[in-house]
């Protein structure tokens, strides 16, 4: 199939991005096979193309995808597969999503925060386990912020090999600034939605688009690697929705991206609603990293929630992270952000060696290192 529309080249990718042999040898059967081969070299999309894409898309479209953003991620990571040691340090949250479990109207979740000493033994664990990158991820708590300036001060000090991710919801670029000079090193914010009136049927009205986007670019003009990200399936979600989304990421390059397929919590609003698929969730982590080839870009704990091999099936699509859990086996169960959220197994940062094994069966290997973003 030849292209038959010329799109323009994403002014921030290299002119002529060099592609795996791979690529050369893939023979296009469909105008979505067509359009992510332009999309691997760097075309750029309008929101009608990326929805058209998206209501075209065929099962032999993603099998055409995912040996292409295999290649993709091996040519710039290797066989590398980076570790994050994930610290829930509270479930506290001033938030009100109406999908999470642990929004503030949810009153049968069981609250809890981890003491400054509970956290560095976490950190010292994990250190000791190959870690070298903490993330500090927990509910909106604007009480708690100069106490996590001195945390992050600590860590660095004592981990000074370590990178610092932290995920802590909205704050004011004041407070940002002070995380970052401190030492922090990534925020991961997720925007949820690219659309208004999406992200207002998931959230309270006084929680906003307008303010997530605003802390997105905030976190980027102070320095942050950032991550940004959302979730497949949700609610009201449509392709033109999804759309918004990838043009979205290709406007604002972030260092990270991470997408899980939506999974409701029956003690929120959004509890009838089904979960998100795994098919759609893996063929948006390939066309990410078409988009996006040097993007650092996790196989999500809700991946493999819903799918006893989903970590594995989304490093095979394209992602190269992966987020065992650090904190306290007996708080892990009260940061229930959906319904059964993995916390054991492979997922538990103790069971390291059982994750090593099944990355080497496909083909990968666990990282010792920051694991910083080539973006």
């Amino acid at each position: 199939m030849n292209a038959s529309i010329h799109r323009t080249q994403n002014p921030d990718a290299n002119e002529n991005r060099q592609l795996p042999p791979v690529f050369a040898s893939a023979h296009p059967q469909t105008e979505v096979q067509q359009q992510l081969l332009q999309l691997a070299a760097g075309a750029v999309f309008s929101r009608a193309e990326w929805t058209a894409l998206l209501r075209q898309r065929q099962p032999a479209d993603s099998e055409f995808l995912f040996p292409l953003s295999e290649a993709l991620r091996q040519a710039h990571y290797g066989i590398n597969v980076y570790i994050r040691g994930l610290i829930e340090f509270t479930n506290d949250c001033k938030g009100d999503c109406l999908y999470c479990g642990i929004r503030r109207s949810n009153h049968s979740a069981k609250r809890y925060r981890l003491t400054k000493q509970q956290i560095l033994d976490c950190c010292l664990a994990g250190y000791k386990l190959g870690f070298r990158t903490f993330v500090l991820q927990g509910g909106e708590n604007p009480a708690a912020d100069e106490s996590l300036t001195r945390l992050v001060l600590q860590i660095k000090q004592r981990f000074p090999d370590c990178a610092l991710t932290l995920s802590a919801g909205e704050r004011p670029e004041a407070v940002y600034r002070r995380w970052f000079e401190a030492g922090a090193d990534r925020y991961l914010l997720r925007h949820e939605t690219a659309d208004p009136d999406h992200y207002a049927m998931l959230h309270p009205p006084q929680q906003t688009w307008q303010r997530r986007m605003a802390c997105l670019h905030s976190l980027k003009d102070i320095g942050y690697q950032v991550g940004c990200g959302f979730m497949v399936g949700s609610p009201g979600q449509t392709d033109e929705h999804l759309a918004a989304d990838l043009a979205f990421l290709q406007e604002f390059r972030p260092h990270m991206v991470g997408i899980g397929p939506f999974i409701p919590h029956k003690d929120t609003p959004l509890r009838s609603y089904p979960a998100g698929t795994l098919e759609l969730t893996l063929f948006l982590l390939g066309t990410i990293r078409l988009l996006l080839p040097q993007v650092l870009l996790p196989a999500t704990t809700a991946l493999g929630t819903i799918h006893p091999q989903g970590r594995e099936l989304g490093i095979r699509a394209g992602a190269n992270v992966i987020m065992p859990n650090l904190s306290p086996a007996d708080v892990r169960g009260n940061y229930m952000l959906y319904d059964n959220k993995l916390h054991t197994g492979c997922e538990a940062a103790e069971h390291l060696n059982d994750l090593r094994r099944r990355l080497n069966a496909i083909g990968c290997d666990i990282a010792v290192c920051r694991g910083d973003s080539l973006m």
